[in-house]
C-alpha cells in the first residue's frame, strides 16, 4: 500500500480542509499532518481505489478506512480529541 498521491488526495480534499480548520497540526506536505513535532496522520491508497488514514504518533499508528463521510467523521473526531486532550495517542 503506497502513500496517497495527488489524485487520491484530491478525493480527500474536503476532509483535509476540515483537518486544517481544526488548527494545531502542521501539514509538512499535503495530507501529512504532524502534532507536537511528530507524525500524526497521513493517507494511503490501495490498488482498488480504497483510501486509508494512518493515525497515531511515532511508530504507533492505527489504520482506518477513509472512504465515506462516516469514516471521515471518525478521523476528524479522533484528531480533534488528540488536539483537545494533549494526549500522545488519538485512541478512542
Amino acid at each position: 500500500m503506497k502513500h496517497a498521491g495527488p489524485k487520491a488526495l484530491d478525493r480527500l480534499e474536503p476532509l483535509l480542509e476540515e483537518l486544517r480548520a481544526l488548527g494545531g497540526f502542521k501539514e509538512k506536505s499535503r495530507g501529512c499532518f504532524y502534532l507536537r513535532g511528530r507524525s500524526f496522520l497521513h493517507f494511503h491508497e490501495h490498488a482498488n481505489d480504497e483510501l486509508y488514514a494512518d493515525i497515531g504518533l511515532g511508530d504507533d499508528f492505527e489504520r482506518l478506512p477513509a472512504m465515506t463521510p462516516a469514516q471521515h467523521k471518525t478521523i476528524l473526531k479522533r484528531s480533534a480529541r488528540a488536539l483537545a486532550d494533549g494526549n500522545r495517542s488519538p485512541k478512542r
